[in-house]
C-alpha cells in the first residue's frame, strides 16, 4: 500500500532546509510520495509575515521540479488554527486504514509535542519520524521520554506499522532558517543560495519582508 510522509510548516519562506529534509526522509523511509503541508494560522507561533496564498505559492514553485513533493493546502482551506491531528484525520479518510503515514517533525517540535492540540491521537493515526541534528540538547519530558521507550524503531528498515512507531532519524545539518532569511532581507541583505532562485524571485517581486523604514 501506499507510504504518505507530511512535513508541515509556516514555509515563511521555504528553504533548502525544508527541502533537504524532506527528499532525505522520502529515500530513507522509500516513500510514494511526500506531502508539504503549510500552515494557515500556526497555533504556537507569531503571524507569519508572508500571507498564506504567498507561502503556498512559493512551497509550489520550490517544489515544481519534483513530481514527488507534492503540495497540500488542506490546512490553508480551514478558517481556524491549523492543528496537525486534524489533518492527518482528513489524509486517513483519503487514503484509508491500509495507507503507511509518516508524520515529519523536527527535534524542537518533537520536545514541545505535549503542548499540542490532542497530541496523543497523534500515533493512533500516523508514525512519527524526529529529525535530529548533531547540535541539538533540548532536553525531553518525561511523558516522552516513556513514548519514545515503548514506540521507537531503530531503522527505517524497521518502520513496518501503518501508524503508531517513531523513529529518530539524523539528517544532513544545514544551518538554515527562515528566520535568518526574513532577518537578511530585512536587513538589504540577500538570501541567495539559502533558498530556491524562484522563491527568492518571488520574494523580491513582491516585496516580502523587507524592513518598513
Amino acid at each position: 500500500m501506499i507510504r504518505v510522509g507530511i512535513l508541515g510548516g509556516t514555509f515563511d519562506p521555504i528553504h533548502f532546509g525544508h527541502l533537504r529534509s524532506a527528499v532525505e526522509v522520502r529515500e530513507c523511509l522509500g516513500l510514494d510520495e511526500l506531502r508539504l503541508v503549510p500552515n494557515a494560522r500556526p497555533p504556537h507561533r507569531d503571524r507569519p509575515g508572508a500571507t498564506a496564498q504567498q507561502r503556498l505559492e512559493m512551497v509550489c514553485l520550490a517544489t515544481a521540479s519534483d513530481d514527488q513533493l507534492l503540495v497540500d493546502d488542506c490546512e490553508l482551506r480551514r478558517e481556524r488554527p491549523s492543528y496537525t491531528v486534524e489533518t492527518l484525520e482528513a489524509l486517513r479518510a483519503e487514503l484509508g486504514p491500509d495507507a503507511t503515514l509518516f508524520l515529519i517533525v523536527g527535534w524542537d517540535a518533537f520536545c514541545g509535542l505535549p503542548g499540542w492540540h490532542r497530541w496523543e491521537s497523534l500515533l493512533e493515526l500516523a508514525s512519527l519520524v524526529v529529525l535530529q541534528r548533531p547540535e541539538q540538547d533540548q532536553e525531553l519530558p518525561e511523558v516522552l521520554k516513556d513514548l519514545l521507550a515503548a514506540r521507537s524503531v531503530g531503522t527505517p528498515e524497521a518502520m513496518k506499522a501503518t501508524h503508531g512507531e517513531i523513529l529518530c532519524l539524523a539528517q544532513t545539518p544545514l544551518a538554515i532558517s527562515a528566520t535568518h532569511i526574513r532577518a537578511l532581507i530585512s536587513a538589504g541583505r540577500s538570501p541567495r543560495f539559502l533558498l530556491p532562485d524562484a522563491v527568492l524571485g518571488y520574494i523580491e517581486t513582491r516585496g516580502l519582508y523587507r524592513s518598513p523604514n
